[in-house]
């Protein structure tokens, strides 16, 4: 590809960052406006309807994404473009398949899914709403890891900002129209926008492929498809251990809102109080402690190309070198969200969703989420270093631990949804650990103590001051402005600390578009390592 199109991978990932951001902040606009008009009952329709989607997803994919990119940069290192041909028709016949197929079985198994496993017949709505949406992100997905494995993150960027603009635009109408009818068509028009959303977001991907593309993929397209024998081996070599991995997490997430529901109904709460406990966690706390992890989702799409191409070249000290910059910078950002979720979780809970009930969820888990804010970069490590199978069981571990927990926690009364939340925690850190010692295991890794133990300072100094701040000054302001004060005071804080202690380099800083000269000029020289 043209060097004009190809980032660094510090200015790829901060395109993704900022897009990222972009579609978070319109994300959580999004959800906003979901909560208010359907309330929690309605938002827990959704989200026991969202596992099924993801699993749908996953098993179209088969990987495909991942083993993309690696592949496509690789080839592209070799200046091998016959290659990265065959890469993407072969790609595009496996995912329309099983696209097809996937699609068809979710919209034959709806009734069973709503009926029986999840207790809630109005479910039966949302799933068959968000149906189409399978071969949509199945098609998008090629084209995203094409365009990452050229180091190209603009289009990805710009299609998520693209799809979460029109999802916001047509929700609030959509779900307004069908409310009269029920709750469950709520969520249903909900789950629409979110298919029209996806929808707009393919189109401007393959206007992109369309202006951009230097392969003609229909051109021989059967012909290729029959030579690629050896591309699909590749592909699935790589695809499969991270469909693995994935399946695992998406059969996880597929089974907790069954095993959830059928543990409350043993602990004797009702199934309408149920799936509103179920909404009020992962329709409001988890999507609150889950607002950082744009960042590792940016540092771990850009991580999967970059690393491959320094694992091909045998530059071992790029491959740690790039692990450190995306741990650091997971580790600053997440540590700031962490802080200011903790203590300002009620506050925020009441103005963003006019209910304080799930914050007890945001600050039992807020501290223990900052591992999972490594997850991502540390599980594209692995993949990226054909570990993709240690993933997938290091994954596996966590995710029968999470579901036994599930159902020893929740399905007592003393516990009940918060042994959900529990669970939860569990899962996330015994699969950041697991990652953790696979990668010590198999590059060579330095941990700089020093740096850690000065962002636990600086997150608890910062959370201490955001607190008194909200408690002690201008009282008697309105609570929205009380918060965004004390927020901002946090986050000043925080980051002259992160400058005082030396957390962020001047070459990081200066990467950032426009603003990053002016603020690296701030910041003392850091040590080299």
């Amino acid at each position: 590809m043209s060097k004009q199109f190809k980032q660094s991978f510090l200015r790829g990932t901060l395109i993704l960052i900022l897009a990222g951001l972009v579609t978070r902040f319109l994300g959580f606009v999004n959800r906003i406006v979901v909560a208010r008009i359907m309330g929690e009952e309605g938002v827990g329709l959704y989200m026991m309807a969202v596992p099924t989607f993801i699993l749908a997803i996953t098993l179209t994919q088969l990987g495909l994404p991942v083993a993309i990119s690696k592949l496509v940069a690789e080839a592209e290192t070799l200046g091998d473009r016959h290659k990265i041909k065959k890469i993407l028709v072969v790609s595009l016949a496996v995912t329309g398949v099983t696209s097809i197929i996937f699609t068809t079985g979710m919209i034959v198994l709806a009734p069973i899914l709503s009926n029986t496993l999840l207790t809630d017949s109005r479910t039966y709505y949302p799933l068959i709403a968000i149906s189409p949406v399978v071969p949509i992100i199945a098609l998008s997905s090629v084209l995203r890891g094409y365009f990452q494995g050229l180091q190209n993150m603009r289009p990805a960027a710009y299609s998520q900002v693209i799809e979460q603009v029109v999802r916001i635009a047509l929700v609030a109408v959509i779900t307004k129209a069908l409310l009269p009818y029920g709750v469950e068509f709520a969520a249903a028009g909900a789950m629409i926008s979110a298919v029209l959303g996806e929808l707009a977001s393919l189109l401007f991907m393959l206007t992109m492929f369309k202006m951009r593309k230097q392969i003609k993929v229909r051109r021989n397209f059967f012909k290729q498809m029959k030579a690629g024998k050896s591309t699909l081996d590749d592909l699935l070599r790589i695809a499969l251990p991270t469909t693995g991995s994935r399946l695992i997490g998406s059969l996880s997430y597929f089974v907790e809102p069954i095993v959830v529901s059928q543990s409350l109904a043993i602990a004797g709460v009702a199934t309408a109080l149920a799936t509103m406990q179920y909404g009020q966690l992962t329709g409001y706390a988890i999507p609150l402690l889950l607002l950082p992890s744009f960042v590792t989702t940016s540092l771990s799409v850009s991580l999967v190309p970059a690393i491959s191409e320094a694992a091909a070249k045998g530059q071992s000290l790029v491959i740690e070198h790039r692990l450190q910059q995306a741990l650091r910078l997971s580790l600053v950002t997440g540590g700031l969200s962490i802080v200011i979720l903790y203590v300002f979780a009620t506050p925020l809970m009441e103005l963003m969703f006019n209910t304080t009930k799930p914050a007890v969820y945001v600050q039992l888990m807020a501290p223990f989420f900052l591992l999972s804010y490594f997850q991502g970069p540390l599980q594209a490590t692995l993949q990226a270093l054909d570990l993709a199978k240690a993933a997938m069981i290091n994954s596996l571990i966590g995710a029968v631990v999470k579901i036994v927990a599930i159902f020893a926690f929740a399905s007592r009364p003393e516990f009940g949804i918060m042994g959900v939340a529990i669970a939860i925690v569990l899962g996330i850190l015994l699969v950041t650990l697991l990652h953790f010692a696979t990668i010590i295991k198999t590059i060579s890794y330095t941990f700089y103590v020093k740096d850690y133990l000065k962002s636990i300072v600086t997150i608890v100094a910062s959370g201490i001051f955001g607190g008194y701040i909200f408690t002690h000054f201008i009282i008697d302001a309105s609570l929205l402005t009380r918060t965004l004060i004390a927020i901002m005071g946090t986050s000043i804080l925080y980051f002259l600390l992160l400058i005082i202690l030396k957390l962020v380099s001047k070459e990081e800083i200066n990467r950032i578009p426009y603003v990053g000269p002016r603020l690296a000029m701030l910041i003392p020289d850091s040590k080299k390592r």
